[in-house]
C-alpha cells in the first residue's frame, strides 16, 4: 500500500475552526462497513444507535496546557511543547526557536521559570524545569490546539478542547470523538440500557503527524501510554456474554483495546499501527471524527470500515458540507467483515 492511496482533497472552509455551539449539536454520519450504506444523522440521534447490551468505552485522559513561550539565554524567542512529563520536574518536549537547540542550552519560559536542556532524544528534548512541570503548565501553559486551528486559544477552548469526563492529566491532544458528549447525552446513553466504561490513553503530539514514508508498512507510530482498568475488561466480557457490541469512542480507545488484545497487557505503551489488513479482536463499532489526509488515523478507519466505503463516505461528507477534524462532526462506523 502507498501512502498516496490515503490522500484526498479537502476544501479549507470545511476545517472546523471552532466547536459547534453545543457539544451534542454536531452532525453524525453513519457508515455500515458491511454494506457501505450511509445515513445522515444528528449527534442527538446517537442514543438511538445503541442497544441495551452494548458497551461504550470512553477515554478519560485530560489534556494538559502543554504549550509554553519564552526565550533562550541568547535572547531569541522559543516555544516549548511539553509532549510527555517523565518526572516532577523533567519532561520530553518539542521545541521551536530561531536557531538549533543543543544539550546544555538554557531557556526561560512563562513568568521566569528556568529550563535546562539535558539531552536530545530523536526529535525531542529531555529538559529539566526549575519548578514542578504541572504547576508551571497550570499557571503559564496554553491549550495545545492542533496546527490546523488558526486562532489563539481562549477561555472557550480551555473548556471545549476537553471532554466532560476527562480525569487523568497527560494528553497533549484531545480524544476528539469524546468532545461530542455532554452530561445530558451521557445520561441518555445510560438510560438506553447501554453500559459506559473507561480507559486512559494519553494522546501524544504525533497524532497530528502525516505518514511520511512512501510505503504504508514502513511507517512507525509514536508511542502512547495507556491503562485499561479491570472493571472495563470485565465489562467487555459481560457485553460479549449478553450478545452486546463494543463501541470505541475514538481511535485512541480502539488502539488501547486492540493493543491489549494483541499483547495481553492492560497497561503500558502502545505503538500499534492499524492499517488495512489489520484483524480486529475487540471493537465492533467506532465513533470518530473525520481525519487528515495521509494520516495514520485515516488508515485506521479505512481498516475498520473498508477503504472503498471510507472513500465514498468522505466524498459524501465533503459534498454535504460536514465539518472536519478536531472541532468537526462525528462518524459512526460499523466494522467491515
Amino acid at each position: 500500500m502507498k501512502t498516496s492511496d490515503f490522500d484526498y482533497a479537502l476544501p479549507e472552509g470545511l476545517i472546523a475552526q471552532h466547536p459547534a455551539p453545543e457539544r451534542s449539536s454536531s452532525r453524525l454520519l453513519h457508515l455500515d462497513g458491511a454494506s457501505g450504506a450511509l445515513e445522515d444523522l444528528a449527534f442527538s440521534d446517537f442514543p438511538k444507535c445503541v442497544r441495551a447490551a452494548d458497551l461504550i468505552v470512553l477515554n478519560d485522559t485530560r489534556v494538559i496546557r502543554a504549550r509554553l513561550f519564552g526565550h533562550k539565554a541568547t535572547g531569541g524567542k522559543a516555544e516549548v511543547f511539553v509532549e510527555r512529563i517523565v518526572s516532577e520536574r523533567e519532561a520530553l518536549v518539542l521545541m521551536r526557536s530561531g536557531h538549533r537547540t543543543r544539550a546544555g542550552s538554557n531557556l526561560t519560559v512563562g513568568d521566569g521559570v528556568e529550563v535546562q536542556v539535558l539531552a536530545v532524544e530523536d526529535d525531542r528534548f529531555r529538559v529539566r524545569f526549575s519548578e514542578p512541570v504541572m504547576n508551571l503548565l497550570e499557571r503559564c501553559g496554553s491549550v495545545p490546539l492542533p496546527p490546523y486551528i488558526r486562532h489563539t486559544p481562549d477561555a472557550s477552548d480551555a473548556d471545549r478542547y476537553q471532554t466532560v469526563f476527562a480525569e487523568n492529566p497527560g494528553a497533549v491532544a484531545a480524544p476528539t470523538a469524546g468532545l461530542h458528549f455532554d452530561r445530558a447525552m451521557l445520561g441518555r446513553v445510560a438510560a438506553s440500557g447501554a453500559k459506559l466504561a473507561r480507559l486512559t490513553l494519553h494522546v501524544g503530539a504525533g497524532t497530528f503527524q502525516p505518514v511520511r514514508t512512501e510505503n504504508v508498512e514502513d511507517h512507525r507510530m509514536h508511542g502512547e501510554r495507556y491503562e485499561i482498568p479491570q472493571a472495563t475488561l470485565d465489562a467487555i466480557g459481560s457485553a460479549r456474554a449478553a450478545g452486546g457490541r463494543v463501541l470505541a469512542v475514538g481511535t485512541t480507545v480502539l488502539r488501547a483495546l486492540e493493543s491489549w488484545a494483541t499483547s495481553g497487557a492492560p497497561r503500558g505503551e502502545t505503538g500499534l499501527f492499524v492499517y488495512p489488513g489489520f484483524r480486529f479482536r475487540v471493537v465492533d463499532r467506532l465513533l470518530t471524527n473525520f481525519h487528515l489526509p495521509k494520516s495514520s488515523l485515516l488508515m485506521l478507519v479505512c481498516a475498520f470500515g473498508g477503504t472503498h466505503h471510507l472513500r465514498r463516505a468522505y466524498a459524501h461528507a465533503i459534498a454535504a458540507r460536514y465539518r472536519f477534524f478536531s472541532y468537526g462532526d462525528a462518524m459512526l462506523i460499523e466494522r467491515a467483515e
